[in-house]
């Protein structure tokens, strides 16, 4: 499998079947890069470049927001840094910025791990393994985690990719959502609860297109497809091509995020599309958080499909 030299983000992993190419990286197991033929499907960024914006990166063992990074888990208060310390949250986990190490590597595949060693606000032990492969209907992705602790960790997991379909901004672009509800929040992007979005301009059951609406949402209710697959779209407004990405196994929220927070080039440039297992502040709420029990195993699949008419 070709590599190139040590960088910002470590060994770069580069995957290929049929015309498309994937890069994955060292730093974080982060997914750098994804084309299709001569198409950019990701938004990424720069193997010599620092990660920003959370392109790519693997969200473990919590994906979005903490309130204060306290949480309440088996009769113990738990307080974890506050890595978003505008807001005063604890965000998108623990291991975006360590080392995975290659276990299996192919032309098309690759099997990244890492281990989370138990440390304040997280006193707990996972194996972790991040696994992307090529194939012919596109990229797919699986983490999956181990408890190596004594005791139940509580767990979730995401990923954060950009898509784009080259407009830029996005305002352009068709998005669609097949989602019954969505997490309002408030100004620190913490639920203060949920509501339905038929109705309202968070609507992305039919494809329309994202116009100036800001999205930093949370989707929930997800309608999945007859394979058990729930699906979003996000398309040309041609219509002639887009990038589909669907949730899998684990997969039961998905936030949607336009990037207006973004310095720069980078605002409203891509559209980050989170697969997520739980929602933000699941550790405080309990919502949809997993309590992994001592030796079990939890499985997250994701993936991304490029189409063209």
């Amino acid at each position: 499998m070709p590599q190139t030299d040590q960088n910002a983000t470590g060994q770069q992993f580069t995957l290929a079947h049929g015309d498309q190419r994937a890069v994955v990286v060292e730093l974080g197991a982060a997914l750098r890069r994804y084309t299709a033929g001569d198409r950019p499907v990701l938004d990424g960024f720069a193997a010599d470049q620092p990660i920003t914006g959370g392109r790519g990166q693997l969200l473990v063992p919590w994906p979005n927001r903490i309130r204060d990074g306290r949480y309440h888990w088996h009769g113990e208060d738990r307080q974890l840094p506050l890595t978003e310390p505008r807001r005063g949250n604890a965000i998108h986990g623990l291991l975006r910025w360590t080392s995975w190490q290659p276990q299996q590597q192919e032309d098309d595949r690759v099997v990244l791990a890492a281990t989370l060693w138990p440390q304040p606000g997280y006193p707990f032990h996972l194996d972790l393994r991040a696994q992307y492969a090529l194939g012919p209907t596109g990229l797919s992705v699986t983490v999956t985690a181990r408890n190596l602790s004594g005791t139940a960790a509580p767990y979730g997991v995401g990923q954060h990719p950009y898509l784009t379909v080259d407009t830029q901004p996005v305002d352009a672009a068709l998005l669609t959502v097949p989602a019954r509800r969505r997490l309002r929040t408030d100004e620190r992007g913490i639920p203060l609860g949920s509501e339905e979005v038929q109705g309202t301009p968070y609507d992305f059951r039919g494809p329309r297109p994202i116009g100036s609406l800001r999205l930093d949402t949370a989707f929930t209710d997800l309608d999945p497809g007859a394979d058990g697959r729930t699906v979003v779209r996000l398309a040309h407004p041609s219509g002639e091509y887009g990038t589909d990405l669907w949730l899998g196994e684990g997969a039961r929220v998905v936030q949607v995020f336009t990037g207006d927070t973004l310095a720069g080039p980078e605002r409203r440039r891509g559209v980050a599309v989170e697969p997520m297992s739980c929602p933000p502040d699941a550790f405080r709420s309990g919502t949809d958080l997993v309590a992994l029990a001592p030796g079990m195993h939890h499985v997250f699949r994701w993936g991304v499909t490029p189409w063209r008419v």
